[in-house]
């Protein structure tokens, strides 16, 4: 898929996740989202802790801004989100098992 495809897709969440929500009583409670997605084809990775790493960043890059934000090569290269850390325990690379 086209980075500007994934784009229109990942704003299309967004305007669809900030629909206000009708509750039972009859309440209305206002949503919010902030969406940072990566894919192995822009990155030219398929290890998961590196694609988490960059949609971490490109989340963090758009929390305020209520955008969704697709990573980039500059945020694929942060070495941790939040304070996870490259290479932890159970990462895996996308589309193969390790046991």
């Amino acid at each position: 898929m086209a980075a500007d495809r994934r784009q229109v897709r990942l704003e299309q969440l967004v305007r669809m996740l900030h629909t206000p929500v009708t509750l039972d009583d009859g309440r209305t409670v206002d949503v919010a989202a902030s969406i940072g997605a990566a894919a192995p084809d822009m990155l030219g990775t398929r290890d998961l802790a590196a694609l988490h790493r960059a949609a971490g960043a490109a989340l963090y890059s758009g929390k305020h801004s209520g955008r969704a934000v697709l990573a980039t090569a500059e945020q694929a290269a942060v070495p941790s989100i939040n304070g996870r850390r490259a290479g932890r325990p159970g990462t895996a690379v996308w589309g193969e098992q390790h046991e």
